[in-house]
């Protein structure tokens, strides 16, 4: 086996993959091992801009922040972005290179190793240790052939492996011995050990569970991490399930749970204020009375804006600015925003065109070339705050809305603010990222009256969120026991 390189697999989706490998590579990268996050095959439409000019998971990002190393096409080599329920665009090495079906796919898969392959072997080149995250489960039957993502990789690069489950959702003897029992041998023994994630409660009555599962098994349980409340990590897809804030919150702020919302970690910013109230709306909810009402990015913006307007979003949208209310939209929420969607060439469904809510003068056209840019400059609104984001869309906009942008990007004008002050619409994804940029567009969401709130600096709290779970691993996990698979663990 490589002694360089560790995976990570779980045993569902959101056992704590995503969240194991971002503290591996916190405490690699503190004892000064210069480490690289991995994820050979992700499902996401939560994406970032590289620094090559790429696009990968937004998981893959933050463990590059993680890392201390600047996220880079290769850390995920193959993205598959869901534009329906059995069809996605396929990002390979950074860039859409063509949508398939499932099927299609599954016959494409040894292509997509390929490229799999290629960034491994690239990154044993340049990174000291590598951690590799696995997608949902390897145990998946209907999956096995073909695999890229988890054992499929794991066996061609020949590395050790880590088998993780959230003990919090119940079942986690279950799920670790079950898992094992339908790997084949060879993957059996490429497994070294457990690590039961999000624990809480007493580890004495947890120990006789432990011991079992040592010995029905034979593999050692490396680490109990416990359930650390509060911690805050970019969410690879899923949207948080609670609303933020209360009635005591000054701020209240709505978004529509898009079907293919894209980019959701667009509002963390005001989920994580302490002075916010922010709920995503999910279908068929009721559409409370807000101060902010955010339409998000989507990877399929005509299909989403049916979903909008079945779920009576267009006139809440409406009477919420009739009474004095203020409206964001972000990439394809600017486009919801315009009088039209045009899609000639089909690239998020069938071709053709759907009306937009006609609340600012422009159009919007589909293009074939993806823009793909890191971007920064400054709001026009008073004070000229900050931005520092990305960009991520297919649509090219126009029309005179666009001639009272929201902001300069790069020296480039963006976006558009209504001339009754009430829209403010960017293709910047991140708008809210910068304690400038937040502050000021909280000021200008706030009703009349209501004072400035409190400042708040998202890339702070992520930094300290990481930390705080680097320091929990490196009391819980057993790190001699991993030295003897990656010795620059016990470095």
């Amino acid at each position: 086996m490589r002694n360089d390189t560790l995976m990570v697999q779980g045993t569902t989706s959101d056992a704590g993959k995503t969240t194991l490998v971002a503290g591996l590579c916190r405490v690699l990268a503190r004892r000064g091992v210069r480490v690289a996050p991995f994820k050979p095959q992700n499902m996401a439409l939560n994406s970032a801009v590289t620094v090559d000019g790429g696009e990968i998971g937004r998981a893959q990002a933050l463990q590059a922040m993680a890392a201390r190393v600047p996220p880079h096409s290769d850390f995920n080599p193959v993205l598959l972005k869901p534009s329906s329920d059995t069809g996605a665009q396929i990002i390979i090495r950074g860039k859409a290179r063509l949508d398939m079906d499932a099927r299609a796919y599954h016959d494409y898969k040894p292509r997509a190793m390929a490229a799999v392959m290629q960034s491994f072997a690239r990154l044993t080149q340049g990174y000291q240790a590598i951690m590799v995250e696995g997608a949902g489960s390897p145990a998946e039957i209907n999956l096995r052939d073909r695999d890229i993502a988890n054992m499929g990789f794991a066996e061609l690069a020949d590395c050790p492996v880590i088998l993780v489950a959230d003990i919090d959702r119940g079942g986690v003897f279950a799920h670790l011995v079950g898992t094992l029992e339908l790997l084949s041998a060879s993957e059996q023994a490429r497994i070294v050990g457990f690590v039961i994630n999000r624990f809480r409660g007493d580890m004495s009555l947890l120990q006789t569970g432990l011991d079992w599962l040592e010995k029905r098994t034979g593999k050692p349980v490396l680490g109990v991490i416990p359930y650390l409340h509060g911690l805050h990590l970019d969410a690879e897809d899923a949207l948080p399930r609670q609303a933020s804030g209360d009635a005591q919150s000054r701020l209240r702020v709505i978004a529509p749970a898009l079907p293919r919302i894209a980019n959701a970690t667009d509002c963390d910013p005001l989920r994580l204020h302490p002075e916010v109230a922010f709920r995503f709306i999910g279908p068929g909810g009721a559409i409370p009375a807000a101060d902010l009402i955010i339409l998000p990015g989507s990877k399929a913006v005509r299909a989403d804006l049916a979903w909008l307007r079945d779920n009576g979003w267009e006139p809440a949208i409406r009477r919420h600015l009739r009474y004095g209310g203020k409206l964001i939209g972000i990439c394809g929420g600017l486009q919801m925003l315009g009088k039209a969607v045009h899609d000639p060439l089909g690239l998020e469904g069938a071709p053709g065109s759907s009306p937009g809510f006609g609340l600012l003068e422009l159009e919007t056209t589909l293009a074939a070339e993806k823009r793909l840019r890191c971007v920064s400059g400054e709001l026009t609104l008073a004070g000229a705050a900050a931005i520092c984001g990305y960009e991520i869309h297919m649509g090219v906009s126009q029309g005179p809305a666009l001639a009272r942008p929201a902001a300069y990007l790069d020296g480039v004008a963006d976006g558009a603010i209504s001339d009754d002050d009430a829209i403010l619409a960017s293709y910047a994804h991140g708008l809210f990222d910068t304690p400038e940029a937040l502050a000021a567009l909280l000021a200008w969401a706030s009703p009349a009256g209501v004072a400035p709130l409190a400042a708040f600096d998202l890339a702070a709290r992520r930094e300290a969120d990481i930390d705080r779970l680097a320091d929990a691993l490196e009391q819980h996990l057993d790190w001699p026991q991993l030295a003897d698979y990656v010795p620059l663990l016990g470095a």
